[in-house]
Protein backbone atom coordinates (compact mmCIF):
# COMPACT_ATOMS: atom_id res chain seq x y z
CA UNK A 1 0.00 0.00 0.00
CA UNK A 2 1.16 3.41 -0.64
CA UNK A 3 2.05 5.53 2.48
CA UNK A 4 -0.53 7.86 1.48
CA UNK A 5 -3.35 5.02 1.06
CA UNK A 6 -1.57 4.29 4.28
CA UNK A 7 -1.72 7.79 6.46
CA UNK A 8 -5.28 8.32 5.11
CA UNK A 9 -6.84 4.59 6.04
CA UNK A 10 -5.20 5.60 9.99
CA UNK A 11 -6.88 8.83 9.60
CA UNK A 12 -10.28 7.87 8.53
CA UNK A 13 -9.85 4.36 10.78
CA UNK A 14 -9.00 6.85 14.03
CA UNK A 15 -11.98 9.21 13.05
CA UNK A 16 -14.90 6.55 12.83
CA UNK A 17 -13.48 4.52 16.05
CA UNK A 18 -13.82 8.04 18.07
CA UNK A 19 -17.13 9.33 16.27
CA UNK A 20 -18.66 6.08 17.31
CA UNK A 21 -17.47 6.15 20.70
CA UNK A 22 -18.26 9.85 21.59
CA UNK A 23 -21.92 9.48 19.74
CA UNK A 24 -22.70 6.57 21.60
CA UNK A 25 -21.86 8.70 25.17
CA UNK A 26 -23.94 11.13 24.04
CA UNK A 27 -26.96 9.05 22.92
CA UNK A 28 -26.41 6.87 26.17
CA UNK A 29 -26.25 10.04 29.01
CA UNK A 30 -29.80 11.44 26.33
CA UNK A 31 -31.28 8.60 27.84
CA UNK A 32 -30.25 8.45 31.13
CA UNK A 33 -30.83 11.48 32.21
CA UNK A 34 -34.19 12.82 32.08
CA UNK A 35 -33.38 16.73 32.46
CA UNK A 36 -31.89 16.57 29.00
CA UNK A 37 -34.54 14.98 27.51
CA UNK A 38 -36.49 17.82 28.79
CA UNK A 39 -34.16 20.44 27.40
CA UNK A 40 -35.16 21.95 23.70
CA UNK A 41 -31.48 21.85 22.87
CA UNK A 42 -31.34 18.36 23.21
CA UNK A 43 -34.16 17.08 20.41
CA UNK A 44 -31.02 18.98 18.16
CA UNK A 45 -28.72 17.12 19.77
CA UNK A 46 -30.44 14.06 19.28
CA UNK A 47 -30.86 14.56 15.65
CA UNK A 48 -27.33 15.16 15.16
CA UNK A 49 -26.10 12.79 16.90
CA UNK A 50 -27.90 9.92 15.24
CA UNK A 51 -27.16 11.24 11.92
CA UNK A 52 -23.72 10.94 13.12
CA UNK A 53 -23.82 7.54 14.35
CA UNK A 54 -25.32 6.12 11.04
CA UNK A 55 -22.65 8.15 8.79
CA UNK A 56 -20.57 6.20 11.13
CA UNK A 57 -21.82 3.08 10.74
CA UNK A 58 -22.76 3.17 6.87
CA UNK A 59 -20.89 5.43 4.76
CA UNK A 60 -16.92 5.57 6.83
CA UNK A 61 -16.51 2.41 6.80
CA UNK A 62 -16.99 1.72 2.96
CA UNK A 63 -15.15 4.77 2.52
CA UNK A 64 -12.45 3.00 4.40
CA UNK A 65 -12.57 -0.14 2.28
CA UNK A 66 -12.98 1.85 -0.56
CA UNK A 67 -9.79 3.36 0.05
CA UNK A 68 -7.93 -0.05 0.79
CA UNK A 69 -9.51 -1.94 -1.93
CA UNK A 70 -9.46 0.97 -4.81
CA UNK A 71 -13.25 0.06 -5.29
CA UNK A 72 -16.68 -0.15 -3.68
CA UNK A 73 -18.22 -3.30 -2.30
CA UNK A 74 -21.58 -4.38 -3.56
CA UNK A 75 -23.80 -3.29 -6.50
CA UNK A 76 -24.77 -0.29 -7.96
CA UNK A 77 -28.24 -0.77 -6.12
CA UNK A 78 -26.17 -0.66 -2.69
CA UNK A 79 -23.52 1.90 -3.72
CA UNK A 80 -26.64 4.68 -4.46
CA UNK A 81 -28.47 3.67 -1.48
CA UNK A 82 -25.15 4.51 0.64
CA UNK A 83 -24.67 7.75 -2.11
CA UNK A 84 -28.34 8.63 -0.52
CA UNK A 85 -26.88 8.56 2.69
CA UNK A 86 -24.35 10.37 2.19
CA UNK A 87 -26.25 13.23 1.18
CA UNK A 88 -28.95 13.33 3.37
CA UNK A 89 -27.01 12.71 6.69
CA UNK A 90 -24.29 15.02 5.77
CA UNK A 91 -27.41 18.13 4.71
CA UNK A 92 -29.34 17.20 8.05
CA UNK A 93 -26.63 17.67 10.23
CA UNK A 94 -25.44 20.40 9.02
CA UNK A 95 -29.16 22.21 9.50
CA UNK A 96 -28.81 20.82 12.82
CA UNK A 97 -26.17 22.53 13.80
CA UNK A 98 -27.35 25.62 12.40
CA UNK A 99 -30.81 25.29 14.21
CA UNK A 100 -28.59 24.82 17.92
CA UNK A 101 -26.60 28.01 16.80
CA UNK A 102 -30.39 29.37 17.25
CA UNK A 103 -31.44 28.23 20.15
CA UNK A 104 -28.53 29.73 21.68
CA UNK A 105 -28.51 32.93 20.13
CA UNK A 106 -32.51 33.28 21.44
CA UNK A 107 -31.61 31.60 24.91
CA UNK A 108 -29.06 34.15 25.13
CA UNK A 109 -30.84 37.64 23.67
CA UNK A 110 -34.40 36.81 25.24
CA UNK A 111 -33.55 34.72 28.72
CA UNK A 112 -36.87 35.72 30.34
CA UNK A 113 -38.87 34.87 26.97
CA UNK A 114 -36.88 31.67 25.88
CA UNK A 115 -39.34 28.93 27.28
CA UNK A 116 -41.89 31.13 24.99
CA UNK A 117 -40.93 31.72 21.67
CA UNK A 118 -38.88 27.91 21.55
CA UNK A 119 -40.94 25.29 22.33
CA UNK A 120 -40.75 21.54 22.36
CA UNK A 121 -43.15 21.85 19.24
CA UNK A 122 -40.94 24.71 17.76
CA UNK A 123 -38.21 21.96 17.96
CA UNK A 124 -39.44 19.55 16.65
CA UNK A 125 -41.31 21.37 13.43
CA UNK A 126 -37.67 23.17 12.92
CA UNK A 127 -36.43 19.08 13.01
CA UNK A 128 -38.84 18.33 10.48
CA UNK A 129 -37.95 20.70 7.73
CA UNK A 130 -34.47 19.61 8.22
CA UNK A 131 -35.59 16.34 7.28
CA UNK A 132 -37.75 17.54 4.35
CA UNK A 133 -34.77 19.54 3.23
CA UNK A 134 -32.73 16.94 3.56
CA UNK A 135 -34.76 14.18 1.46
CA UNK A 136 -35.29 16.07 -0.97
CA UNK A 137 -32.31 17.15 -2.45
CA UNK A 138 -31.34 13.63 -1.48
CA UNK A 139 -34.16 11.97 -3.38
CA UNK A 140 -33.57 14.54 -6.71
CA UNK A 141 -30.36 12.94 -6.87
CA UNK A 142 -31.10 9.55 -6.30
CA UNK A 143 -34.35 9.83 -9.22
CA UNK A 144 -31.69 11.69 -11.89
CA UNK A 145 -29.15 9.19 -11.32
CA UNK A 146 -26.44 11.47 -9.87
CA UNK A 147 -25.10 9.51 -7.52
CA UNK A 148 -22.54 6.66 -7.74
CA UNK A 149 -19.20 5.33 -6.67
CA UNK A 150 -16.66 8.25 -7.21
CA UNK A 151 -12.75 6.91 -7.07
CA UNK A 152 -11.83 10.43 -6.36
CA UNK A 153 -13.36 10.35 -3.06
CA UNK A 154 -13.28 6.28 -2.35
CA UNK A 155 -16.79 6.80 -1.72
CA UNK A 156 -20.22 6.79 -2.81
CA UNK A 157 -21.33 10.04 -3.20
CA UNK A 158 -23.09 12.93 -5.73
CA UNK A 159 -21.31 11.64 -9.27
CA UNK A 160 -22.60 12.66 -12.65
CA UNK A 161 -22.14 9.42 -14.56
CA UNK A 162 -24.65 10.17 -16.99
CA UNK A 163 -24.08 12.37 -20.76
CA UNK A 164 -23.11 15.61 -21.35
CA UNK A 165 -26.32 16.86 -22.07
CA UNK A 166 -27.39 16.03 -18.27
CA UNK A 167 -24.33 18.35 -17.23
CA UNK A 168 -25.79 21.54 -16.35
CA UNK A 169 -28.31 20.53 -14.82
CA UNK A 170 -25.93 18.73 -12.66
CA UNK A 171 -23.81 22.08 -11.84
CA UNK A 172 -26.94 23.88 -10.95
CA UNK A 173 -28.56 20.73 -8.65
CA UNK A 174 -24.74 20.70 -6.54
CA UNK A 175 -24.31 24.98 -6.15
CA UNK A 176 -27.87 24.85 -4.94
CA UNK A 177 -27.54 21.96 -2.75
CA UNK A 178 -24.31 23.70 -0.97
CA UNK A 179 -25.75 26.94 -1.12
CA UNK A 180 -28.44 26.22 0.54
CA UNK A 181 -27.10 23.76 3.42
CA UNK A 182 -23.35 24.71 3.47
CA UNK A 183 -23.43 28.72 2.77
CA UNK A 184 -26.77 29.06 4.69
CA UNK A 185 -26.01 26.66 7.53
CA UNK A 186 -22.35 28.87 7.88
CA UNK A 187 -24.05 32.72 7.66
CA UNK A 188 -26.62 31.38 10.50
CA UNK A 189 -23.90 29.68 12.63
CA UNK A 190 -21.70 33.36 12.41
CA UNK A 191 -24.63 35.59 12.35
CA UNK A 192 -26.08 33.87 15.68
CA UNK A 193 -22.86 32.91 17.48
CA UNK A 194 -21.19 36.35 16.93
CA UNK A 195 -24.55 38.02 18.26
CA UNK A 196 -24.40 35.82 21.32
CA UNK A 197 -20.80 36.82 21.80
CA UNK A 198 -21.34 40.29 21.39
CA UNK A 199 -24.48 39.96 24.67
CA UNK A 200 -22.22 37.80 26.25
CA UNK A 201 -19.51 40.35 26.64
CA UNK A 202 -21.29 43.30 27.39
CA UNK A 203 -23.38 41.20 30.32
CA UNK A 204 -19.76 40.19 31.29
CA UNK A 205 -19.08 43.95 31.37
CA UNK A 206 -21.68 45.14 32.96
CA UNK A 207 -21.63 42.72 36.17
CA UNK A 208 -18.30 43.71 36.31
CA UNK A 209 -18.54 47.50 36.72
CA UNK A 210 -21.86 47.00 38.95
CA UNK A 211 -19.26 44.80 41.38
CA UNK A 212 -16.32 47.10 41.03
CA UNK A 213 -19.13 49.87 42.00
CA UNK A 214 -20.67 47.90 44.78
CA UNK A 215 -17.00 47.79 46.22
CA UNK A 216 -16.39 50.97 45.74
CA UNK A 217 -19.16 52.00 47.94
CA UNK A 218 -18.44 49.36 50.50
CA UNK A 219 -14.96 49.34 50.95
CA UNK A 220 -11.40 51.29 50.10
CA UNK A 221 -10.35 48.60 47.47
CA UNK A 222 -6.50 47.54 47.22
CA UNK A 223 -4.86 48.00 43.21
CA UNK A 224 -4.55 44.31 43.59
CA UNK A 225 -8.00 43.08 43.99
CA UNK A 226 -9.02 45.59 41.36
CA UNK A 227 -6.46 44.14 39.38
CA UNK A 228 -7.76 40.66 40.07
CA UNK A 229 -10.81 41.83 38.97
CA UNK A 230 -9.71 43.16 35.79
CA UNK A 231 -8.06 39.42 34.79
CA UNK A 232 -11.24 37.90 35.87
CA UNK A 233 -12.73 39.90 33.40
CA UNK A 234 -10.63 39.39 30.48
CA UNK A 235 -10.47 35.42 31.11
CA UNK A 236 -14.55 35.29 30.88
CA UNK A 237 -14.15 37.18 27.72
CA UNK A 238 -11.52 35.15 26.04
CA UNK A 239 -13.54 31.72 27.51
CA UNK A 240 -16.45 33.45 25.45
CA UNK A 241 -14.63 33.83 22.54
CA UNK A 242 -12.80 30.57 22.35
CA UNK A 243 -16.37 29.34 22.71
CA UNK A 244 -17.83 30.97 19.81
CA UNK A 245 -14.35 30.08 17.91
CA UNK A 246 -14.93 26.49 18.07
CA UNK A 247 -18.52 26.40 17.01
CA UNK A 248 -17.85 28.25 14.26
CA UNK A 249 -14.18 27.00 13.61
CA UNK A 250 -14.96 23.32 13.63
CA UNK A 251 -17.56 23.88 10.67
CA UNK A 252 -15.69 25.80 8.96
CA UNK A 253 -12.49 23.51 8.98
CA UNK A 254 -14.14 20.13 8.37
CA UNK A 255 -16.83 21.20 5.61
CA UNK A 256 -15.17 24.07 3.57
CA UNK A 257 -12.32 22.29 1.69
CA UNK A 258 -15.05 19.22 1.15
CA UNK A 259 -17.52 21.68 -0.33
CA UNK A 260 -15.26 23.89 -2.29
CA UNK A 261 -13.63 20.60 -3.83
CA UNK A 262 -17.06 19.77 -4.93
CA UNK A 263 -17.35 22.72 -6.72
CA UNK A 264 -14.22 23.47 -8.34
CA UNK A 265 -14.04 20.32 -9.65
CA UNK A 266 -17.48 20.94 -11.56
CA UNK A 267 -15.68 23.68 -13.50
CA UNK A 268 -12.09 22.56 -13.81
CA UNK A 269 -11.15 20.16 -16.19
CA UNK A 270 -8.22 18.72 -14.85
CA UNK A 271 -8.64 15.98 -11.91
CA UNK A 272 -8.04 16.86 -8.55
CA UNK A 273 -5.32 14.29 -6.72
CA UNK A 274 -7.45 11.39 -5.24
CA UNK A 275 -5.51 11.53 -1.84
CA UNK A 276 -6.60 15.94 -1.68
CA UNK A 277 -10.09 13.92 -2.54
CA UNK A 278 -9.95 11.40 0.23
CA UNK A 279 -8.65 13.86 2.87
CA UNK A 280 -11.05 16.25 2.17
CA UNK A 281 -14.00 13.16 2.72
CA UNK A 282 -12.20 12.45 5.99
CA UNK A 283 -11.82 15.74 6.97
CA UNK A 284 -15.79 16.36 6.63
CA UNK A 285 -16.43 12.84 7.88
CA UNK A 286 -14.04 14.36 10.72
CA UNK A 287 -17.49 16.90 12.05
CA UNK A 288 -19.04 13.61 13.08
CA UNK A 289 -16.38 12.81 15.63
CA UNK A 290 -16.05 16.72 16.74
CA UNK A 291 -19.62 17.60 17.25
CA UNK A 292 -19.96 15.20 20.55
CA UNK A 293 -17.67 17.39 22.23
CA UNK A 294 -18.09 20.61 20.50
CA UNK A 295 -21.62 20.43 21.63
CA UNK A 296 -22.56 17.95 24.43
CA UNK A 297 -19.33 16.33 26.26
CA UNK A 298 -17.65 19.09 27.60
CA UNK A 299 -20.83 20.53 29.23
CA UNK A 300 -20.90 20.39 32.69
CA UNK A 301 -24.90 18.40 32.78
CA UNK A 302 -23.14 15.52 30.38
CA UNK A 303 -19.90 15.93 32.37
CA UNK A 304 -21.99 14.90 35.31
CA UNK A 305 -23.90 12.35 33.23
CA UNK A 306 -21.30 10.01 32.31
CA UNK A 307 -19.50 10.11 35.67
CA UNK A 308 -22.32 9.42 37.57
CA UNK A 309 -22.60 6.49 34.85
CA UNK A 310 -18.95 5.47 35.51
CA UNK A 311 -19.35 5.43 39.68
CA UNK A 312 -22.16 3.17 38.99
CA UNK A 313 -20.97 0.76 36.99
CA UNK A 314 -18.16 0.72 39.15
CA UNK A 315 -19.82 0.70 42.32
CA UNK A 316 -21.98 -2.61 40.90
CA UNK A 317 -18.97 -4.19 39.55
CA UNK A 318 -17.48 -3.57 43.18
CA UNK A 319 -20.39 -5.28 45.22
CA UNK A 320 -20.46 -8.02 42.64
CA UNK A 321 -17.15 -8.30 43.23
CA UNK A 322 -17.41 -8.13 47.37
CA UNK A 323 -20.65 -10.85 46.67
CA UNK A 324 -18.78 -13.31 45.02
CA UNK A 325 -15.58 -13.50 47.41
CA UNK A 326 -18.24 -14.06 50.17
CA UNK A 327 -19.89 -16.62 48.54
CA UNK A 328 -16.43 -18.18 48.15
CA UNK A 329 -15.53 -17.54 51.74
CA UNK A 330 -18.77 -18.99 52.54
CA UNK A 331 -18.22 -22.33 50.58
CA UNK A 332 -14.12 -22.27 51.86
CA UNK A 333 -15.25 -22.48 55.57
CA UNK A 334 -18.61 -24.76 55.12
CA UNK A 335 -17.66 -27.93 57.64
CA UNK A 336 -16.89 -31.15 55.72
CA UNK A 337 -19.12 -34.17 56.59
Amino acid sequence: MHPADLALSLLLGVIVVVSLLSNVVVLICFLYNAEIRRQVPGLFILNLTFCNLLLTASNMPLTLVGLISKSHPGGPSFCQFIGFLDTFLTTNSMLSMAALSVDRWVAVVFPLSYHSKIRHRDAVIALAYTWLHSLTFSLVAICLSWVGYHQRYASCTLCNGRASSMRTPFIIYTLVLYSLTFLLSLVVLCVTYLKVLKVARFHCKRIDVITMQTLVLLVDIHPSVRQRCLDEQKRRRQRATRKISTFIGTFVICFTPYVITRVVELFVADPISPYWGVLCKSLAYSKAACDPFVYSLLRHQYRKTYSDLINRLLRRSSLNASGHRQENGKTNTKPTE
